[in-house]
């Protein structure tokens, strides 16, 4: 595979509670991205379909703060492969400090390169072991969040992953 892929990452977006849209510089991003993941909390579905508008391909769980209308149409856990990569996407939940402990556990049935998470608000860019933690922390929230921001992550023969803050 040599062609690179681009993917937006998005989290805890908590729309309309935090903001009332996804902030246009990321729109704007992700236009230029294959594809788009986030990592639940969308709170409403016009976060969902504000993704969809500027990429025909998006990824998406559900997170702990999602209603019902939000659970019934996404996943809990996620996996997609990109090239030879396996990518595995769950929220999170519990203790935010517990997270990257957490999700290894319950990928360790399902081997990936890549856990994309979510819920702890605070952006993480760590390889643990032989996989990657990324947490694109908070697109909108001001209280939890040390600073706004999202990711992107690139795939051709390897991996490559930014946090961009806001």
């Amino acid at each position: 595979m040599n062609k690179k892929v681009r993917i937006g990452v998005i989290s805890d977006t908590h729309i309309p509670d935090r903001a009332t849209r996804i902030p246009q510089k990321i729109l704007e991003d992700f236009k230029k991205a294959d594809m788009v993941i986030h990592a639940g909390d969308l709170v409403n579905m016009s976060a969902l379909e504000q993704l969809k508008e500027v990429c025909s391909k998006v990824y998406a769980v559900y997170g702990n703060m999602d209603p019902y209308d939000l659970r019934k149409v996404l996943p809990e856990k996620e996996i997609i492969q990109v090239g030879k990569f396996r990518i595995g996407i769950m929220h999170g939940f519990g203790i935010p400090s517990g997270l990257p402990e957490l999700l290894k556990r319950l990928f360790k049935d399902d081997p990936v390169d890549i856990i994309v998470f979510g819920h702890s608000h605070a952006p993480m860019n760590e390889k643990i072991g032989e996989t990657l933690f990324f947490n694109p922390g908070s697109a909108t929230d001001t209280i939890f969040a040390p600073y706004n921001s999202y990711g992107i992550i690139e795939i051709n023969d390897k991996i490559s992953a930014k946090i961009i803050k806001l």
